[in-house]
């Protein structure tokens, strides 16, 4: 399933992707309706361990297959965008790499 290091990419950017929607859609509204400020401090805690294992791992595609800027600063991009690695994933299975 994970042989190729698109596709470690793609599981990787799905994991981190999940996690930001599970801060911004269930953590964030806990904390400012339903009086739950601890459940942002766990989401997020997991959220930025993930963002920055996505980051090291758009460096290992990067080395591993040579992305060009363009891949490089749209697989960056789209981590701080919400449903953002659901796009990257549909364009990278299209594309040449994977």
């Amino acid at each position: 399933m994970l042989n190729s290091p698109i596709a470690k990419f793609r599981f990787m950017g799905l994991l981190e992707g999940v996690s930001l929607l599970v801060l911004i859609f269930i953590a964030m509204p806990l904390k400012y309706f339903a009086g739950f400020p601890e459940v942002v401090t766990l989401v997020g805690s997991i959220h930025g361990m993930l963002f920055v294992m996505y980051v090291f791992m758009i460096a290992y595609v990067t080395f591993k297959i040579r992305w060009s800027f363009v891949w490089i600063t749209s697989a960056f991009a789209v981590a701080f965008i919400p449903f953002g690695n659901l796009v990257l994933d549909a364009k990278l299975r299209k594309s040449r790499y994977s």
